[in-house]
């Protein structure tokens, strides 16, 4: 009898949450019905009218500066997302292009989306455009004799010499500094604030020189975990060569080590390219280069460990491994197609005998280690004394270190190995 009567209360239950059920939906849908559809999109039509009424009221410069800062927000994404999103400023821009004073202003801001990079139009920022203080004699690194002049070969060579008697070969008004190669350049631009300005007008020659100017040199780069080359150009300037060891989709398994993974030429680039974002301008200048192992490399280095790697792989391209303490062996080759071979340039501060220079090791340093942990890792009172240590107990120092830690972790670039400062008493900055 009780097993009868809970079957009952059961099919009751059903049947009244059923009942519930379909008593619901049929509410919704007598909703639906009843309401006609004009009521529903009105709402939206009155607020788009609202919206752009207010726009239309509201003062152009401000629009102006909104437009501004959505370029700024937008400019490492692509022409099409900025387009997308400065949509809304357009329409603004759009209704009151009748009034005075106005139509110019459209046409220069309708210009801005389609002349120009986006990292100028980052740098037209006020943040950017903060003075650096004035530059004197000691806070330059790099310093070369004012009176010594110098030449190409009269041969009609690239190559650069210097000359006792160039002034009878300047043009009229040319000095002594128009005659040095833009390396030197470079090198002499080099001062406690930055390597390079941020309009440097040298830059794109530089850039261009380290992509094009014809190697007469290859040597191998002496430290370093894995192989890089010393590459001297006709004028005497040299840069530094890290070949392509992987493809840019190639992803680090995640079981290597952070010392055992493979150097990306173009972390290189990307890394001189964000140091100008960021507006620290303390990496070197960086340009992809197509290098010929054969022409460029091979037939020229006079390194003699450097010859004995270079062989002919099965699939008939040039290869070579050179020495170096990882990935300088046969199974971890560099091929080129078929001695063709991507890498990256970067141009050389000035010899350490000529522009005198400190190196600090970084207190956040990694252990290079599989399982001993770095003290900062272990010793949670270890930001305090680095407070209370030189050099970085007084001026900007530590500051900068941060800086350079806040590069390192956008470029998911796990090493901080050194710092290089000029060394100077009045707070030197590093470089």
């Amino acid at each position: 009898m009780r097993w009868r009567l809970q079957m009952f209360l059961q099919r009751k239950f059903k049947i009244s949450f059923l009942f519930l059920l379909f008593l619901a939906l049929l509410v919704h849908l007598v909703v639906d019905f009843a309401l006609p559809t004009t009521h529903r999109s009105c709402g939206c039509n009155t607020k788009a009218s609202k919206a752009v009424s207010v726009a239309s009221g509201s003062p152009m410069p401000a629009g102006l500066k909104k437009l501004s800062l959505r370029i700024l927000q937008d400019f490492s994404g692509s022409n099409g997302s900025l387009e997308k999103s400065s949509q809304p400023e357009r329409v603004e821009l759009h209704v009151r292009a009748g009034e005075p004073g106005v139509q110019q202003q459209h046409e220069e801001a309708s210009a801005g989306w389609t002349k120009g990079s986006k990292l100028a139009a980052l740098l037209k920022h006020p943040l950017y455009n903060i003075p650096v203080p004035e530059v004197t004699e000691k806070d330059k690194l790099f310093v070369v004799n004012p009176m010594e002049k110098f030449s190409l070969r009269s041969s009609g060579s690239d190559e650069w010499v210097s000359s006792s008697k160039a002034e009878a070969l300047l043009p009229t008004g040319k000095t002594a500094y128009d005659t040095y190669p833009t390396w030197l350049k470079f090198h002499i631009g080099i001062n406690r604030y930055e390597l390079y300005p941020r309009r440097d007008p040298l830059l794109p020659a530089l850039l261009r020189d380290l992509a094009t100017q014809r190697i007469v040199s290859s040597v191998q780069k002496s430290g370093g975990t894995q192989l890089k080359l010393i590459m001297t150009f006709p004028n005497y300037g040299q840069a530094l060569f890290k070949p392509m060891k992987q493809t840019r989709d190639q992803e680090t398994p995640i079981d290597f080590f952070y010392f055992s993974d493979f150097e990306r030429h173009n972390a290189e680039i990307a890394a001189f390219h964000l140091d100008r974002i960021l507006d620290f301008r303390r990496i070197p200048p960086v340009s992809g280069r197509l290098v010929n192992i054969t022409k460029e490399i091979r037939d020229i280095t006079t390194d003699k460990k450097l010859v004995k790697t270079f062989f002919i792989s099965p699939a008939g391209n040039v290869c070579f491994y050179g020495e170096c303490s990882y990935y300088c062996s046969t199974e971890h080759a560099l091929c080129g197609k078929p001695d063709q071979l991507e890498g990256s340039m970067a141009a050389l501060l000035p010899d350490k005998t000529l522009a005198k220079r400190r190196s600090w090791r970084s207190p956040w340093r990694r252990s290079y280690h599989k399982s001993k942990k770095a003290e900062w890792e272990l010793n949670p009172n270890y930001c305090t004394q680095v407070r209370e240590t030189p050099p970085y107990d007084s001026g900007h120092r530590l500051l900068d270190l941060i800086d350079m830690a806040i590069l390192d972790f956008l470029m998911a670039h796990n090493l901080m190995p050194n710092l290089l400062a000029r060394h100077r008493q009045h707070g030197p900055a590093p470089l």
